[in-house]
């Protein structure tokens, strides 16, 4: 087929819906409701051929057939591993994301953020999945992909050691969905290893279709704790980090228990009155799901107790839950980055968020003129933006 009649069905197919969120693009052209009915009409459990339960799928080095790393991994369904396991209770929250044996902290942060706009998270995540009623071991997720939204088919058998996840799971333990959507995302990308390392905006954009922009903190704009405070009433998705100075840098621990080179999630920012004056605050989660700061207004921290009663009620928590309050001018100086990825106005359907325009253009990376690339590869890519 020609490239002029390529655009042509591409352009028909838009104007019929087609790569929307309500009407995505099937992933290797698999129909989950098809194939989820067939499996229910069998009384068999689905079995993913194009993303099987084999070494393959957790990687190709490290994760790689031949590795150590994979010696004593087992595939299991949650049935196997919960004597009641359930897709999402009570709603997706932020405890339900719990880092494992993956350096997937970025994609991890991405999805934290995800769970504070229950609108945005089902489109990813579409409802009415559940190991009750009409469970056939078939589950399926959103991603945005170069100007259209995917659908992406999967089984549910999870690399597991020891009886155990190996990945990402819930701080319960019986709670799946986090661990089902990582799953998807490997998927679309060729295998678990593949998520090792990488930037938060990228869960971001895949999880949104939103456009990212990044604050360096060395020299910062001097607005921006309202520029987050505007980002968090948007809806907008936020994730901050530090950055190493060497190898040995990596997932390195701070004196006061922060981690460089470690994605996190901005999940909050507030201010309280402490000794007279007014505080600016923000709330950051270790995707680890432990691993807090333990500086200034560290949970149970004593500027707590100089902070009014209703302040202290509203915003201080003493779990170990991954999650913890810093002042603004502190977050300054021990973090390099914030990362913001401002979301579509299709994506706020709710009239609790402030929108923004969008304008939208495609076209396509020409070799030797407009191609790109990864970041760390600037070779032209082929890749269809839109933007």
């Amino acid at each position: 087929m020609s490239g002029i009649a390529k655009k042509l069905k591409r352009n028909r197919a838009r104007a019929e819906g087609i790569g929307t969120n309500e009407q995505a693009l099937k992933y290797l052209k698999q129909d989950y409701e098809t194939l989820r009915q067939n499996c229910l009409e069998c009384g068999q459990l689905f079995q993913d051929e194009t993303f099987d339960a084999v070494p393959a799928s957790l990687g190709f080095k490290d994760l790689g057939p031949n590795s150590y790393k994979v010696r004593g991994i087992t595939w299991s369904r949650p049935t196997e591993l919960s004597s009641c396991p359930q897709f999402i209770v009570g709603g997706a929250t932020r405890t339900d994301i719990c880092q494992g044996a993956l350096g997937d902290c970025w994609l991890l942060a991405a999805i934290a953020s995800l769970t504070l706009n229950e609108q945005v998270l089902a489109r990813v995540v579409p409802p009415g999945q559940s190991f009750q009623e009409g469970y056939a071991g078939i589950f399926h997720f959103q991603f945005w992909q170069f100007g259209d939204w995917v659908d992406v088919v999967i089984d549910d058998r999870l690399p597991t050691k020891d009886g155990k996840l190996l990945f990402v799971h819930s701080a319960e333990g019986s709670e799946f969905w986090s661990a089902l959507l990582e799953k998807a995302y490997a998927k679309l990308n060729g295998c678990y290893e593949a998520l090792s390392g990488g930037s938060t905006t990228e869960g971001f954009e895949d999880f949104t279709g939103g456009i990212a922009e990044v604050h360096e903190l060395r020299k910062p704009n001097p607005n921006l704790f309202k520029i987050i405070q505007k980002a968090l009433l948007r809806g907008s998705l936020l994730g901050c980090s530090i950055d190493i100075t060497s190898a040995a840098d990596t997932e390195a621990i701070t004196s006061q228990k922060l981690v460089k080179g470690h994605a996190y999630s901005v999940t909050a920012v507030d201010e309280v009155r402490y000794e007279g004056d007014m505080v600016k605050l923000i709330r950051i989660r270790n995707p680890w799901g432990q691993v807090e700061w333990t500086g200034p207004w560290s949970d149970g921290s004593m500027q707590w107790q100089q902070v009014s009663d209703e302040d202290r009620g509203r915003l201080n928590n003493k779990s170990e839950d991954g999650e913890f309050w810093m002042s603004f001018s502190e977050f300054l100086r021990q973090y390099s980055r914030v990362e913001i990825c401002n979301l579509s106005p299709d994506a706020l359907t709710d009239d609790d968020y402030k929108k923004w325009s969008l304008s939208k253009f495609e076209g396509t990376w020409r070799r030797g003129s407009t191609a790109g690339g990864a970041r760390t590869f600037t070779a032209p890519s082929g890749r269809i933006p839109s933007l």
